[in-house]
C-alpha cells in the first residue's frame, strides 16, 4: 500500500481488494458518531469492499455485511454507535434518500454512502470523502481521501499509521 500525502488530501494505491480492506481497518478507529464517509467511485472500483472492511474492523471480523445494492440501507451495532451502509445506486431523486431515515443516521451514527451524488444538496457538507478509481492494472485500485476541516487532523494520524 503506497501512500502520498498533500496537505487536503491522501493518497492510497491499493493493489488488490485485500489492501482496501486492510485501508479500511486502519481508518475504523478514525470515525466516530454523525461522521459521513461518502464512497465515490465507478461501479466494481471498490466501493462496497471498502465500506465491508469498515463495518468489520468496528463490529468484528464475522460480521456478515452483503452489499445493500437491492435493499438500499443495511444497519449494524457497533459498540459506540450504530453503523448505516447505503447504497443509493438506484435511487431516482435525492429526496427518496430521505425516505430511508437518512437524516436520523446522519445525526448519532456513522453513515456510509456508495454513490453519494446521488443525494444532491442534501450530502452533509463535513464529510469524508473517499474516492477510488481504477488503477494500473485489473485488481490495483487508488483511494483518494479527503475531507473537512474536522477530518484534516484525523487523515494526518492515518497517514502516519
Amino acid at each position: 500500500m503506497a501512500v502520498a500525502a498533500k496537505p487536503e488530501s491522501l493518497v492510497v494505491t491499493l493493489a488488490d481488494p485485500e489492501a482496501t480492506e486492510r485501508l479500511a481497518a486502519r481508518l475504523a478507529p478514525l470515525l466516530r458518531a454523525g461522521d459521513t464517509v461518502a464512497l465515490h467511485g465507478e461501479l466494481g472500483t471498490g466501493k462496497t469492499t471498502l465500506a465491508r472492511g469498515l463495518i468489520r474492523a468496528l463490529c468484528g471480523a464475522g460480521e456478515e455485511v452483503p452489499s445493500p445494492t437491492f435493499t438500499l440501507v443495511q444497519t449494524y451495532a457497533a459498540p459506540d454507535f450504530e453503523i448505516w451502509h447505503f447504497d443509493l445506486y438506484r435511487i431516482e431523486r435525492p429526496a427518496d434518500a430521505l425516505e430511508l431515515d437518512i437524516e436520523e443516521a446522519t445525526a448519532d451514527g456513522v453513515v456510509l454512502i456508495e454513490w453519494p451524488e446521488k443525494l444532491g444538496r442534501w450530502l452533509p457538507a463535513e464529510r469524508l470523502d473517499v474516492r477510488l478509481a481504477y488503477g494500473g492494472d485489473e485488481c490495483e485500485r487508488v483511494a483518494t481521501l479527503s475531507g473537512g476541516a474536522g477530518w484534516r487532523a484525523r487523515l494526518a494520524r492515518l497517514r502516519h499509521v
